[in-house]
């Protein structure tokens, strides 16, 4: 059950989210990442993709990860998940049970940047997900997150950030390769794919679609199936949800940002938000 949202400020630039369930904390002096606690969640997210770099570790539960061509995998308490940017995926308690997580999201340009200082360039095209059970990453993983929620200075934070990303930036686990795609498949669903980022508030009929990829209604659901992982509708419904994550964080109103995103209502647009970011528009922004 949702509890009142809670909000402690401990710095003019620093704005820290609490809950029974969830916490959040952001600093606008460090942007490019964001950390999240979730303690006892029976939360569940939809298959979705993000724009960020994301790390996440079971503290407690068990978790399944679906995105992997062979089927789910269950991840117990102190597992980490590096999961790619844009890689469809989801980490969803084990039936009729609640667990307890933390998630980094990294700014996917920052970390290439951070990258390109140690490893090859063409290292990062088309990484997999990597699940790791090391004890050692998962305490140091621990150790960042309450240094991040905590008092210290960013620049002292930035430092433990970029230290962990390039001592545990390896191919140590069970790595999951992306899906093959057939590159003449790829090719054709990319027109559609390109209108609907180019026009994320426009409702888009399938027609539509169809006819910019030149296949039927049909064919052009099973190809993005295949391309992407989901649905052009789902597809779009996540990428509104990646909108309204930013959006949110400003001045303007929930009802502003669900008009503008092509949501029926607010209502509407907070059932989709929940099902995509696992917590309400309001709990998110605060």
């Amino acid at each position: 059950m949702d509890a009142d949202l809670q909000i402690t400020t401990s710095r003019p630039y620093r704005v820290r989210q609490h809950s029974d369930a969830q916490a959040f904390w952001r600093d606008q002096s460090l942007p490019f990442v964001e950390s999240r606690r979730a303690c006892q969640s029976w939360a569940c997210y939809k298959p979705h993709h993000h724009p960020t770099f994301s790390i996440g570790a079971v503290d407690e539960g068990t978790s399944v990860f679906t995105g992997a061509a062979s089927g789910p995998v269950l991840l117990s308490p102190g597992t980490l998940v590096f999961v790619p940017a844009s890689r469809v995926h989801a980490c969803n308690p084990a039936p009729d049970t609640a667990w307890s997580y933390q998630m980094l999201h990294l700014d996917a340009t920052w970390l290439q940047t951070v990258r390109q200082e140690y490893v090859r360039a063409e290292a990062m095209e088309d990484e997999p997900v990597r699940i790791v059970t090391d004890p050692v990453i998962y305490a140091r993983l621990c150790r960042l997150n309450t240094l991040l929620f905590g008092e210290a200075d960013p620049i002292e934070k930035e430092v433990a950030l970029i230290e962990f990303v390039e001592d545990y930036d390896s191919e140590q686990g069970l790595l999951i390769e992306r899906p093959l795609v057939p590159a003449n498949l790829a090719e054709q669903i990319q027109p559609a794919l390109d209108y609907l980022c180019a026009w994320p508030t426009v409702t888009t009929t399938l027609d539509k679609l169809a006819a910019l990829a030149g296949m039927s209604r049909y064919q052009v659901i099973r190809a993005f199936r295949v391309v992407t992982g989901m649905t052009p509708h789902a597809w779009q419904l996540n990428q509104r949800v990646n909108l309204a994550k930013e959006w949110i964080q400003s001045e303007n109103s929930l009802a502003d940002v669900a008009q503008h995103l092509g949501f029926a209502d607010q209502a509407h647009f907070q059932r989709v938000f929940k099902a995509y970011a696992g917590v309400t528009p309001g709990r998110f922004r605060a």
